[in-house]
């Protein structure tokens, strides 16, 4: 099968296509033929090894060859354990531990895959299973009336956040580059705000901020909330995660604030409550482009760049926009 690999850290010239072995599922684990792909801020620090916990398969030389954890397709074989799918069924699931999802095929563990419904095209399924649960448990407490902020809300879980905290009746804030500040509005954000240009810390006080870009001081963040206000990032530079893990969780605290990290529970339970609302048409799945299997480099680098708005999308055979 034709898959694109990857055998050092570095930028997106590192990645090659390559024809390499159909892998085999396990006992408990399905074959899917792979349709589409989303890409995630997770494949592009897998890409670079950075920061350091995208080397938690191998320090000095990736765990994985082939990148891509948000797949749809087809399920083409499955492993003797497995009771919930069968050949020809359409899925869709978050391969974090596994990847792959940059071929032709991917193995994937039963437990990671759900049903594809059939009111989503493979290119639209593709974007939920990573992004959905960072959006839907980080707007969690937004509500009516309550301040709400989301930093790097113009990619692909910041616009799913913006569509949520909005439906939940919140005010919200949306924060990114200034190329993003329509694509934020679009959504239905209130305001907006170029990070380049105006310190989004002094603009509140906010009740609930989402940071899925953290690079600033806890002391900022704690000055941008309200009492009883609440921060979650979502990744970042380890040293800026234990910063916040320490500092910010007792300097916040002391002022009646709370401020941590956003454990992030993956898989189809908390993936498919957005899959519904999208069907609903309570919540649109942007996707900016798509990219074929050939050049997910150029897709990566155009991801990792910032440009995305909402999502990117590798078409891996040209049948993506199909439901």
């Amino acid at each position: 099968m034709r898959a694109v690999v990857y055998d050092e850290y570095g930028p997106p010239g590192r990645l090659r296509v390559e024809e390499i072995p159909v892998p085999a599922p396990g006992p408990d684990q399905v074959l899917v033929e792979v349709i589409a792909t989303s890409i995630n801020l997770s494949d592009w620090e897998s890409l670079r090894g950075s920061p350091f916990y995208a080397r938690f398969g191998g320090l000095r030389r990736p765990g994985r060859r082939v990148l891509g954890s948000d797949i749809a397709g087809r399920v083409e074989a499955v492993g003797s354990d497995v009771t919930r799918f069968r050949p020809g069924d359409a899925v869709y699931g978050d391969n974090l531990v596994h990847k792959g999802g940059f071929a032709q095929y991917a193995v994937a563990p039963e437990s990671a895959l759900a049903h594809k419904p059939p009111g989503l095209t493979f290119a639209e399924a593709s974007t939920l299973p990573q992004a959905a649960p960072i959006a839907l448990q980080g707007t969690a407490d937004a509500g009516p009336d309550r301040r709400v902020l989301i930093n790097g809300a113009g990619g692909g879980s910041g616009s799913f956040a913006i569509q949520l905290a909005k439906c939940a009746g919140a005010h919200v804030t949306a924060v990114d580059n200034a190329a993003k500040l329509g694509h934020m509005l679009s959504l239905g954000a209130d305001r907006v705000i170029d990070y380049r240009s105006e310190d989004f810390t002094r603009t509140g006080p906010y009740d609930l901020i989402l940071d899925l870009v953290a690079h600033r001081s806890v002391f900022a963040y704690r000055r941008a909330l309200g009492r009883g206000g609440r921060y979650l990032c979502v990744g970042g530079p380890v040293r800026k995660l234990l910063e916040i893990l320490t500092v910010g969780t007792v300097a916040a605290r002391a002022t009646g604030r709370r401020i941590g990290v956003l454990p992030v529970r993956l898989g189809p339970k908390y993936f498919q409550p957005l899959a519904e609302q999208c069907l609903a048409g309570e919540v649109d799945i942007h996707i900016d482009r798509t990219y074929p299997l050939d050049e997910v480099p150029q897709a990566l680098a155009f991801h990792g760049e910032g440009h995305a708005l909402g999502k990117v999308v590798i078409d891996v055979d040209g049948r993506a926009p199909q439901a």
